[in-house]
């Protein structure tokens, strides 16, 4: 990629400063060079003397100062009680402070996009269902068609519903929501990877309630997946959730869309573990992040796998 990117550091109260440190020294230079962070410079210092790590950090005020060869910071100044141990509401200001400043250099075109490192979202969001694909859908002014994809080189899966209560799920489900989701995957997907994808859709149910005329499958899903191929969308199903995944090489497809959040991302984290990253399509930029939590009980132990972040650079480094 010729254009540069960012990378947040993410939720202070986590293993980020961790694995950021173990990312930048495993990508080559070539890549290096194309990547700033945005975060506090203070709080990375002071977590990665814990946990003894050594790698050059330079903090910069603008684009404009960059330095070869080392990890440039985009310094977001928010003193902090106790850089290790952050409190909710420093927490919570800082990281919005840190997305809105990545959010505001995607849309003027000074960067390509962003990737977050793992944040809180139960601290950043109070306790409200939503996370940062919601969060930044809105800021996009996005009408409910961003689509949150957990991807890699062998397979990606998308939840149409996603940070709401299970039992919220049926009523949530409708034709229109549908489409909209699946247009915006099938038409960032061909710009990202340049080839159209091959998706399949999941029913609701245990063995889609075997098509019963009342059922979601029969009333929302069907009817949604006709439309869409009438738009030339190559696209079947419902498929029974508790077999797909073990029939990839049968049908051959890209996407596996499902009706709600861990009906994919659970069999998916199964099968790939760190060998993923979560893609928001439909922004007016690129957002990516690692596919994993906060993980705070493996804070300051060194133990924590780069894996996913380094995935997540590599997905950036080989955008044109």
């Amino acid at each position: 990629m010729k254009k540069k990117f960012a990378i947040i550091l993410g939720e202070p109260n986590s293993i980020n400063s961790e694995i950021i440190s173990k990312s930048w020294k495993k990508i080559p230079k070539i890549i290096k060079k194309n990547i700033f962070f945005i975060g506090n410079f203070d709080i990375l210092k002071k977590q990665l003397s814990i946990l003894n790590l050594s790698i050059p950090i330079f903090k910069i005020h603008s684009l404009n100062n960059l330095k070869t060869n080392t990890l440039n910071i985009l310094d977001i100044n928010i003193k902090f009680k106790d850089p290790f141990k952050v409190n909710l509401k420093e927490s919570s200001r800082y990281i919005f402070n840190c997305i809105n400043c990545a959010h505001n250099l995607s849309i003027s075109g000074k960067i390509s996009g962003f990737i977050n490192c793992a944040i809180d979202k139960k601290r950043l969001f109070n306790k409200k269902n939503i996370g940062l694909t919601e969060y930044l859908a809105k800021k996009n002014n996005l009408n409910n068609s961003e689509v949150m994809m957990i991807h890699n080189n062998h397979l990606s899966v998308v939840p149409i519903t996603t940070h709401v209560s299970i039992n919220k799920v049926s009523e949530l489900l409708n034709k229109n929501l549908i489409e909209r989701k699946i247009k915006t995957l099938n038409k960032d997907f061909k710009k990202l990877f340049k080839r159209k994808p091959k998706i399949v859709v999941l029913g609701l149910n245990p063995h889609n309630a075997e098509l019963r005329s009342g059922s979601e499958e029969r009333k929302i899903i069907m009817p949604a997946i006709d439309k869409l191929k009438k738009h030339r969308i190559n696209i079947n199903g419902p498929y029974p959730s508790d077999t797909i995944f073990s029939n990839k090489k049968k049908y051959k497809y890209d996407v596996i869309v499902g009706m709600y959040h861990d009906q994919v991302l659970a069999p998916f984290k199964a099968m790939y573990e760190y060998n993923a990253i979560n893609i928001t399509l439909g922004l007016k930029y690129i957002r990516v992040s690692p596919d994993h939590g906060v993980a705070k009980d493996m804070i300051f132990k060194n133990k924590a796998n780069p894996a996913s972040l380094i995935e997540a650079i590599k997905f950036f480094s080989k955008l044109p």
